[in-house]
């Protein structure tokens, strides 16, 4: 099944937040490097939605660690995947609806 990717105003928030804070505080090359990381995580998750669990948050949510730092949550409806938030780990989880 072919799944379409849907960005929701909210994560694109979180992404803008998150480059933002890494172009003030890290070089390019670590900007680069998340931009990479994010985009094969995304891959991963439009070839196989199922493939992380549910969040113990937001049972609707799926939760895809991308770093230590970093969480995608998103959720599978139909034939689209949500991308709903992408969570800075230290922040409050009850942000999450």
């Amino acid at each position: 099944m072919d799944y379409k990717i849907f960005w929701t105003e909210e994560a694109i928030r979180n992404l803008d937040e998150i480059i933002e804070y890494l172009q003030n505080k890290w070089t390019q090359r670590e900007v680069d490097n998340f931009k990479a990381k994010l985009s094969k995580q995304i891959d991963l998750i439009h070839q196989n939605p199922y493939l992380f669990p549910v969040s113990s948050f937001q049972p609707r949510l799926r939760k895809a660690v991308l770093s230590k730092q970093t969480t995608i949550f998103y959720e599978v409806k139909d034939q689209t995947i949500y991308l709903v938030y992408i969570f800075v780990n230290y922040k409050s989880t009850d942000r999450l609806k």
